[in-house]
């Protein structure tokens, strides 16, 4: 039997208050700030960011043309704030009334995984990785080897640390790569390849999908979670318009593509379509007794509710309010409050998107390259 003394008390106080999400939070909190400290290109970053999504400066032409520019500026301004609101997976899912944040984000996740039907020791593909949340994961699911590409440099060196630390370095690879021309890895190169929200980035679907066919074997499986607008989308409704365009400036896309843009251009490279549909409406994930994808978007005056805490009515002002105060005393560097300032509108507009039923993140399409 464990004698209780002082020592032992003092450790289960401790332990007790460590496993707070308050302290957690704030835990998180202090390191995302002693990180920004230690990025010195924000405030260039975030004007050339601003100009590229100016419609008078680039316009959606230039957007496209210059795509790579944008993505990158983008997630060398986003990723640390997604990783100290979200974690390392960066993507919705819906909700289960007995799920909480974290297993809602890898059922998601081991969902689309299984539809890859890859053996253990199979060498995928994570195409547009981020921080490698995903590859971590799926890799320990499914046994097999994950390659994750990204374009941003940043992200690279970001998630193959927490591949060493996590212990998978061996199986699971970050590599800096353009997903529109992936030249470092030959024809008929993987088993499977996924991606989740990811290839919203690319400017053109045809070239990105083109691509992913090439690098996959014959008889083998892509599966993908796609941003798109919805058939309830109406250009010509200026609140619906507005919510497009916040979206795309707070999320880094060139333009958002149409449910059946996406799935014609993956008919048209090649694949076998297997299956199509938009996951946040399945029946039962959150219509009946889950939350929706948005949830974590919507206010909340719960500090342990993160990021949801930052969407309350004064949370949504102080914030950038905070962050300029921190940059003046350059506790972080010029440019973050921009920054937040972006990210928070790009939330509202996923919320208002998802509420609306305009736009969805999981547009699933699953589809087979022939033998």
């Amino acid at each position: 039997m464990l004698e209780l003394t002082f020592g032992n008390l003092a450790i289960a106080v401790l332990t007790i208050f460590c496993a707070n999400p308050l302290f957690v939070g704030i835990k998180q909190t202090i390191d995302f700030i002693n990180s920004l400290a230690g990025s010195s290109k924000r405030q260039s970053r975030i004007d050339k960011y601003n100009d590229l999504h100016s419609d008078e400066k680039t316009g959606l032409t230039g957007r496209n043309d210059q795509y790579s520019d944008l993505v990158d500026s983008y997630y060398d301004l986003a990723t640390e704030f997604y990783e100290w609101g979200w974690g390392t997976s960066f993507h919705f899912s819906t909700r289960f009334s007995w799920e909480n944040f974290r297993t809602s984000i890898l059922r998601h996740e081991y969902y689309l995984a299984g539809k890859l039907q890859v053996p253990p020791g199979a060498h995928i593909l994570d195409c547009g990785c981020g921080v490698g949340g995903p590859a971590r994961n799926i890799h320990r699911f499914t046994g097999a080897k994950v390659t994750a590409v990204t374009l941003n440099q940043f992200q690279v060196d970001r998630g193959n640390e927490l591949c060493r630390r996590e212990g998978v370095a061996g199986m699971v690879e970050l590599k800096q790569a353009n997903f529109m021309n992936m030249e470092q890895f030959g024809d008929n190169h993987f088993d499977g390849v996924f991606a989740i929200e990811s290839t919203c980035h690319a400017p053109d679907r045809n070239g990105v999908y083109s691509e992913i066919f090439r690098v996959l074997k014959p008889g083998a499986t892509f599966a993908c979670y796609e941003w798109c607008l919805t058939d309830k989308y109406d250009a010509n409704n200026a609140v619906h318009a507005k919510v497009k365009k916040d979206i795309e400036v707070g999320d880094g896309l060139p333009d958002i593509a149409h449910t059946s843009e996406c799935t014609a251009a993956l008919k048209k490279v090649g694949f076998e379509i297997l299956e199509t549909r938009d996951v946040a409406l399945d029946k039962g994930l959150h219509i009946e007794d889950g939350l929706p994808w948005y949830w974590p978007l919507t206010p909340s005056w719960n500090p342990t509710q993160w990021p949801r805490f930052q969407f309350n009515p004064i949370m949504f002002r102080l914030m950038p309010i905070i962050l300029s105060a921190c940059e003046m005393i350059r506790l972080v560097p010029k440019g973050t409050a921009k920054t937040q300032v972006m990210l928070q509108a790009g939330g509202i507009g996923c919320s208002k998107g998802g509420e609306e039923g305009i736009f969805t993140p999981m547009w699933l399409m699953v589809g087979k390259k022939p033998m």
